[in-house]
């Protein structure tokens, strides 16, 4: 049998029922955790590819024409058929296989997912995990991935969140640094310091920096530095631990070297601060095994990283 359909198609076949049953592309992406212009790029990829106009489209809304209705029963009926085949396929399934893949941002992956994968997979041997470690947001639909690690989790998203931590921020430097600059007491005195700076790349907006302060009300603050890093938040660890200057980052990444003393912890009375770790994946009628295997084994493990 010669291949009809790739992944992709088949994907948009999907966003065109969910489009033709809501009478929107916006109703649609938030089903399929997706953006409006995603759904309608899938839908006119499919109409030049069938040389049919499915959608009739204004400014208010989008309604199915007469070639699009027809293509839209028949659709809707061979999808209803691969779920059926799919629930009987995964009611037999006694044990998660495939391959899983996730995003991951470097900070989270490097010191907290990456380390526990071979115990995962120790579990469930029939998995392959596929890592794609970046800090910048995944199309579930269109690039294909099952899951997502991210500190901001966006409002009305369509996708499913599962709260890992609340990472807590400190403020390190090594010994060296604070001998030669002196050690900071007070926020004001961050101004006299080299206050290392992360921007993200996807806004070019600078990271302020968290605290609580005497009377436990919450600040942020910018202070200027010759130093800033874009997309690695590990990159202003490294200059830190280096004398580069002082820097805020999780505690996390950096508890072994506050513990051996390479690093040193300043302006304790003003912590307390956090961001918070979510697991996000897309809504469906049917998860995976893998997939669920996956989020109950780190929901596991998220035990310790809260104690």
């Amino acid at each position: 049998m010669r291949r009809q359909f790739d992944d992709l198609m088949l994907g948009s076949i999907e966003l065109f029922c969910l489009a033709a049953e809501a009478g929107s592309f916006t109703a649609a992406a938030q089903v399929a955790g997706v953006t409006p212009a995603a759904v309608s790029r899938s839908i006119s990829r499919m109409e030049e590819r069938l040389g049919v106009r499915l959608f009739t489209r204004t400014t208010r809304s989008v309604r199915l024409t007469e070639g699009g209705r027809s293509y839209f029963e028949q659709c809707r009926q061979a999808l209803t058929q691969l779920t059926e085949a799919q629930r009987e396929v995964m009611g037999k399934q006694q044990e998660p296989a495939g391959t899983l893949r996730i995003s991951i941002p470097t900070t989270y992956a490097h010191h907290r997912i990456l380390p526990l994968l071979p115990a995962f997979r120790a579990c469930y041997p029939a998995v392959k995990v596929e890592v794609h470690i970046s800090n910048r947001n995944i199309d579930f639909v269109e690039e294909g991935y099952d899951l997502a690690i991210r500190v901001r989790v966006l409002p009305d998203s369509g996708l499913i969140a599962r709260h890992l931590e609340d990472a807590a921020l400190v403020v390190i430097a090594t010994p060296q640094y604070l001998q030669r600059a002196g050690t900071p007491q007070t926020l004001e005195d961050l101004q006299q310091h080299e206050c290392i700076q992360f921007e993200l790349p996807s806004s070019g907006r600078r990271i302020a920096w968290l605290f609580k302060d005497a009377e436990d009300k919450e600040r942020e603050l910018l202070a200027e530095s010759s130093y800033c890093c874009s997309d690695d938040v590990l990159g202003g660890v490294t200059l830190a631990k280096h004398g580069a200057g002082l820097f805020q980052t999780y505690r996390f990444i950096v508890e072994k070297e506050l513990a051996e003393g390479s690093l040193v912890e300043v302006l304790k009375p003003f912590a307390g601060r956090s961001r918070p770790f979510s697991l996000l994946y897309p809504h469906g009628r049917h998860v995976p095994l893998r997939l669920k295997a996956f989020v109950d084994f780190l929901l596991e493990y998220r035990q310790s990283w809260n104690a």
